[in-house]
């Protein structure tokens, strides 16, 4: 349905319902007038819109796309002659899923042509109607698609792809983890391919589901539960080929993300060649099948036990000629070789040469060291630093007591200035001049000092300040002089 068609028929929708009811408005309108507040019109429009546009499918191209802190989408869908406002609002916890929503997990963008499945609503404290989406999908990519496109951007983006985040493939597990359903005929191909090519290695299978909606928790949950075996060396993560939608799972950034943060080395083994999911890029190791991907994590055990024969041998007839070599180069030297007795009688007699040498040079050395010695001997002695001492700790007692003397003068001193200033300050006192017999006279209420007669009147209070407390007086008379 095009825009323009839905619009129209809202409107003759409207129209028809109260057509039927316009000719008993004229016919009673003489005898009684049915006044509706805007409000219940608005919730009339409301009811019937909803009752005759409970689910529909409109196409359109987005425009005016908002998304508020909510979590709530608004944009207007319009097509060459027309528009409607639209609104996707947040999931929240607890929520009733319909059979027919499938809102896909890609970015609604600006300009872009969708399919909006939905209800048309009124949001009557404005009077306009808008759409109410559950189901969103892009117009010639088909959903799955676009959320792939975009979810492997923004993974690129972020480096989730980078090679330098690869982990090293161990030439040889201990034990394999295996990731995938324990049903099908995957995992039977990856214990045929290791029994074969090394049937001493160890299969842990964690069993999920590969396909549906819990595919993608269960995917995740065994990832992280494979990193708890101290003894897996690689996990397979591996699934048989199918559509895009059969391989969502594996297109899930939750899986994604538990596959880059995995400390154990990830082979992905999805689909068949052909096929490609967010997995593979962000996997350690990208196999074109699941049988490929256990060929890539064993080695051939036959072809190893030859190869160790064959190095066995090279190193054992590689000691032999060395053996023979080492013979042939003894046999040369024990004829160069002269007796070492010999040598050893020359060496004594060079060393006893050398000590008598050392004994005459220290001797002489001590002999022309001596007098030096005992000059320095006797110039320690006047250098004693004792008497140094002594003298200094004199001079410092007499500094002390000279110091402290000094600090007694200049104490007194100052008690003496202290007085001084304690006379002055007394004298100066306005309490000295009350002790006088003089009073501070105050105007009552405003407690200004009167200084001349002419500020208070007959009759008015005053507050009187003596050296020993205050009291209160009426005024009599007023003098003027």
């Amino acid at each position: 349905m095009s825009i323009e068609t839905l619009n129209a028929a809202v409107w003759l929708c409207v129209d028809q319902n109260h057509s039927c009811q316009r000719e008993e408005y004229l016919i009673v309108a003489h005898y009684m007038k049915e006044i509706l507040t805007v409000t219940q019109l608005n919730e009339n429009i409301k009811r019937i819109l909803e009752e005759s546009f409970d689910a529909l499918w409109v196409e359109g191209e987005v425009s005016n796309l908002r998304r508020p802190a909510s979590g709530h989408m608004y944009f207007t869908l319009k097509d060459e002659k027309s528009q409607i406002r639209a609104v996707i609002f947040k999931s929240f916890p607890g929520q009733r899923a319909f059979s027919w929503t499938r809102v896909p997990q890609f970015d609604l963008e600006e300009g872009m042509s969708v399919i909006c499945g939905g209800r048309v609503s009124v949001y009557h404290p404005r009077g306009e109607y808008q759409l109410i989406v559950d189901a969103l999908e892009p117009r010639g990519l088909g959903a799955l698609q676009k959320a792939f496109e975009q979810l492997k951007a923004r993974l690129l983006a972020e480096g989730l792809f980078d090679p330098a985040h690869k982990k090293i493939i161990p030439f040889l597990p201990r034990k394999i983890g295996v990731i995938t359903s324990p049903t099908g005929a995957v995992i039977q191909d990856i214990l045929n391919i290791t029994r074969r090519r090394f049937p001493s290695v160890d299969i842990l299978l964690a069993p999920v589901r590969v396909q549906g909606i819990e595919a993608p928790h269960e995917i995740i949950m065994a990832i992280d539960l494979m990193q708890s075996m101290e003894d897996v060396d690689v996990i397979i993560i591996a699934r048989g080929g199918g559509s895009l939608e059969d391989l969502a799972p594996f297109n899930d950034e939750g899986v994604a993300r538990a596959i880059f943060r995995s400390g154990i080395p990830i082979i992905s083994g999805v689909g068949h060649e052909i096929d490609f999911t967010i997995t593979d890029f962000v996997a350690d190791l990208r196999a074109p099948t699941p049988s490929a991907a256990a060929e890539l994590a064993v080695p051939v055990r036959r072809e190893l036990v030859s190869s160790l024969e064959t190095l066995v041998m090279r190193l054992i007839n590689h000691q032999r000629r060395m053996l023979a070599a080492l013979r042939d180069q003894v046999t040369l030297s024990e004829g160069r070789v002269k007796d070492p007795k010999r040598g050893i009688a020359d060496l004594r007699l060079l060393i006893d040469d050398r000590l008598d040498r050392l004994k005459l040079s220290l001797d002489y050395k001590k002999a022309i060291q001596k007098p030096r010695l005992n000059n320095l001997e006797v110039r320690l002695h006047h250098a004693n630093p004792f008497v140094r001492i002594r003298d200094h700790r004199f001079i410092l007692e007499i500094a002390r007591k000279n110091m402290i003397a000094a600090w007694y003068g200049i104490v007194e001193r100052l008690k003496v200035r202290v007085m001084t200033f304690m006379v002055a300050l007394d004298t100066l006192s306005p309490l000295a001049v009350l002790k006088r017999g003089y009073s501070v006279v105050r105007k009552l209420p405003e407690g200004v000092i009167v200084k001349d007669a002419t500020l208070v009147a007959v009759d008015s209070s005053v507050d009187i300040k003596v050296a020993s407390g205050s009291f209160q007086a009426k005024v009599t008379d007023v003098h003027k002089e």
